[in-house]
């Protein structure tokens, strides 16, 4: 029972976090705070909270970084088949190097590279929605922490 408690817990998070990035980028206008890695991601925050690869610095700092070895290797070298390569091994090693590693963003330099964004994809969709989806993983955590004193239930 514990099993599926916690896998409706990790499903209905992702929801969330993906409902609020979803709905918002509907509503402003212009403004992107969806993107393919971010399905990855949710399935870490939220499916596998305490892994080292799910933790808070790792989701922001991890997306932020690769991102902006795409954006770099995008605008000053261009895109082929060398520096996709590059660009990705780059950012695979920044995030090791920085003890930041979060494996769907290994896919930032790639998406980038091939959908050709500007620097303002660091904001939006990136950093914002790599905050968005910490802060709902964190509220999620602190009203089923709060769930378990009340009831004792979990």
């Amino acid at each position: 029972m514990k099993s599926f408690w916690n896998a409706t817990l990790a499903g209905t998070g992702a929801f969330l976090a993906i409902a609020l990035l979803t709905f918002s980028e509907q509503t402003l206008s212009d403004i992107a705070l969806v993107m393919a890695p971010f399905g990855a991601t949710v399935v870490l925050v939220f499916g596998v909270p305490d892994s080292p690869l799910a933790q808070p610095k790792n989701v922001i700092a991890g997306h932020f970084m690769t991102s902006v070895v795409g954006l770099c290797f995008l605008h000053w070298w261009g895109v082929s088949p060398f520096t996709l390569a590059l660009a990705t091994g780059i950012g695979v090693s920044v995030m090791l190097v920085t003890k930041t590693t979060h494996p769907p963003a290994g896919a930032n330099p790639m998406l980038i590279m091939l959908s050709g964004q500007g620097w303002g994809f660091l904001f939006t969709p990136v950093l914002i929605g790599a905050i968005s989806i910490v802060l709902v993983a964190q509220a999620q955590k602190r009203i089923v922490a709060k769930y378990k004193l009340v009831t004792g239930a979990l």
